[in-house]
């Protein structure tokens, strides 16, 4: 019985071998997507074009500029009139204005030595793109704050990612998304090829019971998510410079919890999908949306209504993404995911019962 079972693990490993295809999507577009939101889709700030409007360019002011100048994020424009601020920005030629005060200097000087001062400079930013806008309007004030005769009257830490990189936030969250779209997927597909062309009923006669068969088809695909699970961390560590602080052991296991139930997903697709074209569509196209919007992987689950944070709890890809935040970018132990793993795994049960249940009703 378990060289039966063996037997039927090579046959679908054999199957995906030969299917070039099916082998590229599960190894190429996990490398794909990972480099692409790491490197191609940033919300970082970058050439952000500013001028200035100084009526009386002292030293203070010129020692601002020059800072700012400087910066490799921002591009100097060069200084412009305050009546010329609405044509600059409305025709593209620059994202920021900076107005510098006639009395920068006096005002500088009386915030660093507490008395009440109005503001020493105005940022007008185009906030037509929010991204771009919020990111340089905090950038800007962060280069302009501090003065060079001043005390700064406040001090900024940011942990975990101090330099901002994207990065740090898109790859927990392609993580989540990759393993649930490409093992339901090629899961459900499996399942449901082998109903479409008959074969499921010859494979039903054989020895082997029909649970084990299921499980044949699942280890393949099992076999290959760790595959590029590797891949995946080795490109996030040496590529896009990811820290994996809190312990590559805990990711690891995570996120193997997270591929099973990813193809326990898959298998309760099955159960539902007459076709492959359905199954498709099902894991591909009405999971994408709420993954991708409600996983916390691009917005924060803080900011959703309180439905649609009701909602996100039974999206699996959260509580792997929170999961793997603490462990790979704020470098806790994975004592501190035990909330998240407990509830992967109640999910992971679930889907499992279900799934065979449907699967045995099919059956009979």
């Amino acid at each position: 019985m378990k060289t039966n079972f063996l037997q039927f693990i090579r046959k679908e490993s054999l199957h995906i071998l030969r299917d070039k295809r099916t082998l590229l999507v599960l190894l190429l577009q996990p490398a794909v997507m990972l480099l692409l939101f790491g490197f191609a889709i940033s919300t970082e700030v970058n050439d952000v074009r500013v001028a200035v409007v100084a009526p009386f360019r002292s030293d203070g002011v010129n020692d601002a500029v020059a800072r700012m100048a400087n910066n490799p994020n921002f591009t100097f424009c060069g200084y412009i009139s305050q009546s010329q601020i609405d044509d600059v920005l409305r025709t593209g030629e620059a994202t920021a204005v900076v107005v510098f005060a006639a009395d920068y200097d006096r005002r500088m000087m009386q915030s660093a030595q507490g008395q009440p001062a109005s503001p020493p400079v105005q940022i007008v930013v185009d906030a037509s793109n929010t991204n771009i806008a919020g990111s340089a309007s905090v950038y800007l004030q962060n280069i302009l704050s501090p003065a060079a005769s001043a005390q700064s009257l406040f001090e900024t830490r940011l942990l975990y990612n101090p330099q901002m990189k994207s990065a740090y936030n898109f790859v927990p969250g392609i993580m989540g998304v990759i393993f649930i779209l490409v093992c339901a997927m090629m899961t459900s597909v499996s399942i449901v090829r082998e109903k479409e062309t008959g074969t499921m009923e010859v494979l039903l006669v054989s020895p082997v019971r029909p649970i084990k068969i299921v499980i044949a088809k699942m280890v393949p695909y099992f076999a290959i998510s760790c595959i590029t699970l590797t891949a995946i961390l080795l490109l996030s560590r040496y590529v896009l410079g990811v820290p994996m602080s809190g312990g590559i052991g805990g990711i690891v296991f995570m996120s193997m919890l997270y591929i099973s139930l990813a193809l326990a997903f898959g298998l309760l697709i099955s159960t539902f999908a007459r076709t492959q074209v359905a199954a498709w569509l099902v894991s591909a196209v009405v999971m994408m949306m709420p993954m991708i919007m409600l996983s916390g992987m691009l917005f924060p689950i803080e900011n959703l209504p309180l439905v649609l944070q009701g909602v996100s709890c039974v999206i699996p890809a959260r509580w792997y993404i929170a999961a793997i935040r603490k462990m790979m970018i704020e470098g806790l132990p994975f004592s501190a995911v035990l909330r998240e793993f407990a509830v992967l795994c109640t999910m992971l049960v679930v889907l499992v019962g279900v799934s065979l249940k449907k699967f045995n009703d099919k059956l009979e």
